[in-house]
């Protein structure tokens, strides 16, 4: 008799501690705290919105996309000149993603509307990331379907500094929609080369 009393005290105490423990978690269950959208937002739309570079994308981009100078070099665009831009998209699998883009102010407002209009039209994106993705690498960004904007580079084939340094131009589905030159010989040259087939 003194065991099963002793056991039956025991259970009770398990079921107690079982109970208290469920009581706590449940009471130490936090919400996400809301998200502090800085005073200097632009959004177009739910999903589409565009801001001056924060210190973190600044320190992320900083000898990538964006150089490191020497104490004589010169840079042609500066942090303030470019906006740090947020976008939706409907991927290859039919689902919806957000993308991120570098792009000049100058065009910040344009991209985000147009974006906005490709999204609503369910025009399909492989990824939309920065460059800082593929090591600041064009072609490796390129050779993976990546739509991306601006990238302190030359342009292919040439000395002389590409729009998307400014941030001016922007590669949509690049491996689909590769960039093509022409000789005078007539015949071309593709970029990525592995994509000549589109």
């Amino acid at each position: 008799t003194q065991d099963t009393v002793d056991t039956t005290a025991k259970e009770d105490t398990a079921d107690t501690t079982e109970n208290n423990t469920s009581s706590d978690t449940t009471d130490k269950t936090e919400e996400e705290p809301p998200e502090i959208i800085p005073e200097n937002r632009n959004t177009y739309k739910e999903g589409f919105y565009y801001e001056p570079l924060s210190s973190e994308i600044i320190d992320r981009i900083t000898g990538c996309s964006y150089p490191i100078l020497e104490e004589d070099e010169t840079i042609e665009i500066s942090y303030e000149d470019l906006s740090y831009l947020v976008v939706q998209y409907v991927g290859f699998d039919y689902e919806t993603h957000q993308g991120e883009i570098i792009c000049n102010n100058a065009i910040a407002g344009d991209l985000a509307e147009i974006f906005y209009e490709l999204y609503r039209n369910e025009y399909q994106i492989e990824s939309i990331s920065l460059i800082e993705e593929y090591d600041g690498d064009d072609l490796a960004s390129c050779t993976a379907n990546n739509t991306s904007c601006f990238n302190y580079r030359k342009a292919v084939g040439s000395n002389s500094l590409s729009k998307h340094a400014l941030g001016l131009a922007i590669d949509i589905n690049p491996f689909y929609n590769p960039y093509i030159t022409y000789n005078k010989d007539g015949s071309d040259n593709v970029y990525p080369e592995a994509s000549a087939d589109y």
